[in-house]
């Protein structure tokens, strides 16, 4: 079988019941495909995953016995979260089973263009400041993806007037097959997942299939500032690029760059029509922190641009965007001290990009479960911004090897780590989180980090004994 339809005339197997896995089983049965499902967890964990397979029609199957069904299964539909790798996934394989990803899925099923954005750190922000943009220019619009709901929900339904603004990480992107984007952007390559890639030049390839199928008639939108992206620039002959590529810079390649900072201008150079370049905004007009948000508004632009949007609208829809939870995320100003949650910040590079946010004295709250990554990147940036460090978590002593003298304490809960950094705060200075570090060590999610560390927050305002 070569034309898959994932309705009625088809079995499939979900690999993965996660978010993504359970809104591909509860799509796939309002379908009318006959499903499976499977995960590699304990099942004294999945007691609630398996209770919506089945009351959705699906059957749950133990991995130890996929055997059973595989002869009956057509494809697999492989969570994110789940890699190639894994022995569901590999006994699939073995029986020539096409594997497919929830991304790929969504693009099959979806009549709407795409709007996909990859890389390291910011790819939530700017796929929901595109979708901010576009519908402030009036344009019907759809966000999912990594950015939290599973992109399946988004797409059904939709009409080819309509756009999809999809957030995709190198996970997803290694099951795409056809997906095919309008306008891809990848904002940014630093070290990530390397627990799950052997080198940076496995996590960029992984990362750059977001433009493996796209012709001449789409549009790639890339950082001209980071080495690996911008040798992907049409003059040094990438074979696989076939996009047209428009580029952004906070440095000084004008002349490559579609949009780029003049003083504190952000200028666009029109792609189409009058080529005069256009003052779009001002750096102050963003209301968000950092250079890196710089960037990642350029990045917005150029794919609303290329969608065709016109710059006024664009202008007011930066200016009316709010940060995202859990990144660089205000929370409250105490007795003159401003406490920051980013608890988004999954990795070093997020960690010195908040660290440079900020022109005040910073107390860092960092730490969690390592990724693999190198955390000597964090040596500099701690040593130039930061008065004092917190660190909690499995990963605290990797952390304080690259102190780089600057004062560290441990905390045992982000209570305590929030108590620490409030003794070390003084008015006029920040008390950031951002862990630069999975959360499942001490936490549910990122956002239950986030919001663990609101809550602490919020508990320095109660009276004692409130």
């Amino acid at each position: 079988m070569t034309d898959f339809t994932f309705d009625a005339k088809e079995t499939v197997l979900v690999i993965g019941l996660g978010k993504s896995g359970l809104a591909v089983t509860e799509v796939l049965r309002a379908r009318g495909a006959t499903v499976y499902a499977t995960d590699e967890k304990p099942p004294a964990d999945l007691g609630a995953a398996i209770a919506s397979v089945e009351a959705h029609g699906a059957h749950f199957t133990a991995p130890g016995d996929l055997a059973t069904l595989l002869d009956r299964v057509d494809s697999a539909i492989l969570s994110p979260g789940v890699p190639l790798t894994s022995p569901a996934v590999r006994a699939v394989q073995q029986h020539n089973i096409p594997v497919f990803g929830e991304i790929e899925l969504a693009f099959r099923l979806c009549r709407a263009p795409v709007i996909a954005v990859t890389g390291t750190k910011g790819k939530s922000t700017t796929t929901a400041l595109i979708g901010h943009l576009l519908r402030a220019c009036g344009r019907s619009v759809h966000v999912g993806g990594n950015i939290g709901n599973p992109l399946i929900k988004e797409v059904l339904n939709l009409n080819p007037d309509d756009w999809v603004v999809a957030e995709v990480s190198s996970f997803q992107l290694e099951t795409i097959r056809s997906f095919k984007p309008r306008v891809s952007v990848i904002l940014n390559l630093a070290p990530d997942h390397l627990d799950r890639y052997h080198s940076m030049d496995e996590y960029a390839e992984a990362k750059f299939r977001i433009f493996a199928n796209q012709s001449p008639s789409d549009f790639f939108v890339g950082n001209l500032d980071d080495e690996r992206i911008s040798a992907l620039e049409t003059s040094r002959g990438e074979p696989r690029m076939h996009a047209r590529q428009l580029w952004f810079t906070l440095g000084d390649r004008h002349e490559d760059a579609t949009i780029y900072l003049h003083g504190d201008a952000i200028v666009y150079a029109p792609i189409a029509g009058d080529p005069r370049p256009i003052a779009v905004l001002e750096r102050g007009d963003i209301p968000l922190a950092g250079e890196h948000n710089v960037q990642n508004v350029m990045a917005a632009l150029l794919a609303a641009f290329a969608v065709g949007c016109e710059a006024a609208p664009l202008r007011e829809g930066v200016r009316t965007f709010r940060p995202m939870p859990h990144r660089l995320e205000p929370v409250a100003e105490i007795d003159g001290v401003l406490f920051v949650d980013d608890s988004k910040s999954t990795n070093p590079g997020s960690v010195a990009a908040a660290l440079h946010a900020y022109d005040r004295p910073i107390v860092l709250i960092a730490g969690g479960r390592s990724k693999g990554t190198d955390f000597a990147e964090l040596s500099a940036p701690l040593r130039e911004r930061a008065k004092a460090l917190v660190l909690i978590g499995e990963a605290a002593d990797e952390i304080a090897a690259h102190a780089g003298g600057v004062s560290v304490e441990r905390a045992a809960s982000m209570d305590d780590a929030v108590a620490r950094a409030r003794a070390l705060a003084a008015p006029g200075d920040v008390v950031l989180l951002s862990p630069g570090c999975a959360s499942f060590d001490m936490f549910r999610s990122a956002e239950h980090r986030g919001e663990c560390f609101v809550a602490a927050v919020n508990a320095l305002r109660e009276p004692a004994g409130a």
